[in-house]
């Protein structure tokens, strides 16, 4: 015959599942695939941000995540649809891209939209991430992927990515740092991942993309047209599908993100990913090229 504390122990049981259940449901909701991040709303990395970048999605925490991508966190259940009118990618005709409002849902940091007006020369622009920890050099790929690159050199003279703090970190399997959400706190408890600049774009630069150690790239959601701020800085080699823009070439900083690297995650989700223990703020970041 069941006691009184029998009935306790299976209402306190009872209890515990419902909880699971229910945070299992918010982590899976929060890691949709809208994702680095926009990144985000890329997740960065930055991203899922496949197997969990073009989210790189948000972090820290007791979270857990099937698999690791570089997506950018999904804000709502809806996150991952497209938007009506999708970006388009460059035209040639008119030299324009094609950016569009995101409609899914994230936090935005406004900055108003990129001049849809963009050039092909230079075919490189360096664009120089100042950190707490040192600077981390990056050649854009300006000529292959002009509309990632004419949004970064928007945000950066918009001072977007001014005070922001790197809120993934992956580990020897899924080796990147993802960036670019302005509003993520990087603490570990925070679900980080879901900021964005209120636009998205078309991916570029696919055609046989890899994501080696020294790759730049954008985080994106699982659906496509959906890359925004969030980025995702690879230090070893990543197996990803190619669906995240590679923009770029870390020229000099690899030696930052392998310190990052070493020191680890604070809370690790099931997948290894978190927020990092050693803390990357960017201060600035500015981009420039040679005609």
């Amino acid at each position: 015959m069941a006691t009184g504390k029998d009935r306790q122990k299976q209402l306190a049981r009872e209890h515990h599942e419902r909880q699971l259940k229910r945070r299992q449901e918010r982590e899976q909701q929060a890691k949709r695939a809208a994702i680095i991040g926009s990144s985000v709303g890329v997740v960065v990395v930055v991203g899922g941000i496949v197997a969990a970048v073009a989210l790189l999605g948000g972090g820290g925490g007791d979270q857990t995540s099937a698999a690791a991508s570089p997506q950018a966190s999904a804000a709502t259940k809806d996150a991952a649809a497209s938007p009506a009118a999708g970006p388009k990618p460059y035209d040639a005709a008119t030299g324009t891209c094609g950016y569009v409002a995101d409609q899914s849902g994230g936090t935005v940091k406004d900055v108003g939209m990129p001049p849809a007006e963009v050039k092909l020369k230079p075919a490189t622009k360096t664009m120089t991430i100042k950190t707490n920890l040192g600077d981390i050099v990056v050649e854009l790929n300006n000529a292959k992927a002009p509309c990632t690159v004419n949004s970064l050199e928007h945000l950066a003279a918009k001072k977007y990515y001014d005070g922001s703090k790197c809120h993934r970190l992956g580990s020897d399997r899924f080796p990147m740092l993802q960036c670019g959400d302005p509003t993520a706190k990087a603490d570990g408890k925070s679900q980080d991942g879901a900021g964005g600049p209120g636009y998205v774009m078309a991916e570029e630069n696919l055609d046989g993309a890899t994501y080696t150690r020294g790759t730049m790239a954008m985080a994106k959601t699982q659906a496509p047209g959906s890359t925004g701020s969030q980025f995702f800085l690879v230090y070893g080699k990543l197996d990803l599908t190619p669906d995240y823009t590679p923009v770029g070439t870390i020229t000099k900083g690899l030696d930052i993100l392998d310190k990052v690297n070493k020191a680890g995650v604070i809370t690790p989700m099931q997948d290894g990913t978190g927020a990092p223990k050693q803390t990357v703020e960017i201060k600035d970041v500015t981009i420039a090229g040679k005609s």
